[in-house]
């Protein structure tokens, strides 16, 4: 059974289609991401998939369970970053991730903090106030809250914004690392360099349709990317919208 499956998924508003009739299956396993520019329809398929956002047709799946009609069976077995969520403002480091193990009944939560507090550098500032953090820094308690319950299958949402190179390499490093062990992660992102240098399964989706879907690793040596998403789904005579020299650590809003 894959991890995540989708059937003619849509989303409308009104007259505005978020996202159109997207179908797909991600293995167990994968490090899927899923790219296009802003506006494109990836943070409604996140919201979606979490049980967050009522589809207005198709069907999904996440680990078995429905995310419609059982949204919260989904919300307990995965781990969820959103793009540009920031750890409650009145609370530590500390205090927050004790918070998340008491809501997800976690044993040995206190050995569970010091571990990502020390694989994520923010042990000197596990008992500083949120609003005394540095937007990295709460990027990294964000981080540790999405795997501390160590779950099959994480959503992530941009998850190297504001970190600094040396942090985003090994929270690369992590990432390969928790799929290598069998996990899935659903990777959400508009930085072809970080979908290319990471992920087994490429999928793009512009003004929300899903348009195509490439293993980096097929490609020939000497072809990036991005040059297969413009040859394949640009529009004849686009001038391209999705960044890819940019540093993955920098956002564009």
């Amino acid at each position: 059974m894959p991890a995540i499956e989708t059937e003619d998924l849509t989303k409308r508003y009104g007259d505005v289609t978020a996202l159109s009739s997207l179908s797909l299956s991600v293995p167990e396993g994968e490090l899927f991401g899923l790219l296009g520019p802003n506006g494109s329809g990836k943070t409604t398929t996140i919201e979606i998939l979490t049980g967050q956002l009522d589809p207005t047709e198709g069907t999904a799946s996440v680990l078995g369970h429905d995310p419609v009609a059982d949204p919260l069976a989904v919300r307990e077995a995965v781990g969820i970053l959103p793009e540009r969520e920031d750890p409650p403002s009145f609370l530590t480091p500390r205090e927050y991730l004790q918070f998340v193990g008491d809501v997800r009944d976690l044993s040995g939560v206190d050995d569970r903090i010091a571990e990502w507090a020390d694989r994520l550098g923010f042990v000197d500032t596990l008992d500083t106030i949120s609003t005394d953090l540095s937007e990295g820094e709460r990027q990294r308690v964000m981080l540790a809250q999405t795997f501390i319950h160590e779950p099959d299958l994480v959503f992530i949402d941009e998850p190297l914004v504001n970190l600094d190179p040396i942090m985003q390499a090994e929270v690369k490093d992590h990432m390969r690392d928790y799929c290598d062990r069998g996990n899935t992660l659903f990777l959400s992102t508009h930085f072809l360099e970080v979908a290319e240098q990471l992920c087994t399964s490429v999928g793009i989706v512009r003004d929300g349709e899903f348009v195509a879907e490439r293993d980096p690793r097929d490609l020939d040596p000497d072809e990036q990317l991005l040059d297969y998403f413009r040859r394949e789904v640009e529009p004849e005579g686009a001038t391209g919208e999705i960044p890819a020299g940019r540093a993955a650590g920098e956002s564009e809003r």
